[in-house]
């Protein structure tokens, strides 16, 4: 996994971290092999504010409906992915989600227990990936927890209620 992906996996839950670097072992391994880019990490709530906006009130599409707070992004439990176009001497990234890898991808990162929002019936998300354990959307108590506690207090309840070690 390229250092950008690397560094922005420093920001999320550290079970997610640790299948998120599983997977693109695995997909690395691959033949023909699959690189990963991690895309989106932990986002602040002006980051998530200003993707809301974007197709609304700012240039560009719609590419959320997930309002600050409402997306596990802002928790720590969630990141965007999605692999490179290969054959290029610098990375860039394969949008084409109808693409064999991208499949491959979406269902190897299944066999590591991350859901993915590909399958969400609203607004299919292909590169948004997160604890299989974990609800889709976070809850008003994941809230709270954020807002009394910080990132750590989510954190600690999550390794708390699902078992995780920190």
């Amino acid at each position: 996994m390229d250092a950008i992906s690397l560094t922005r996996l420093q920001t999320v839950h550290p079970e997610l971290q640790r299948r998120i670097l599983q997977l693109d072992q695995l997909l690395t391994a691959s033949s023909p092999a699959i690189h990963l880019r991690v895309t989106q990490a932990l986002r602040t709530w002006p980051e998530q504010a200003a993707l809301y906006a974007q197709g609304r009130t700012a240039p560009g599409p719609i590419i959320t409906n997930a309002k600050p707070g409402t997306s596990m992004h802002n928790y720590g439990l969630a990141v965007d992915c999605c692999p490179d176009l290969p054959g290029l001497p610098t990375w860039q990234p394969d949008w084409s989600t109808t693409d064999e890898r991208w499949k491959q991808f979406l269902v190897q990162a299944l066999t590591f227990g991350l859901a993915e929002g590909a399958t969400w019936r609203t607004f299919a998300d292909a590169p948004h990936l997160y604890l299989q354990e974990l609800p889709a959307d976070p809850d008003d108590n994941l809230l709270q927890l954020l807002t009394d506690g910080g990132i750590q207090a989510v954190w600690d309840w999550v390794n708390q209620t699902y078992g995780f070690s920190s």
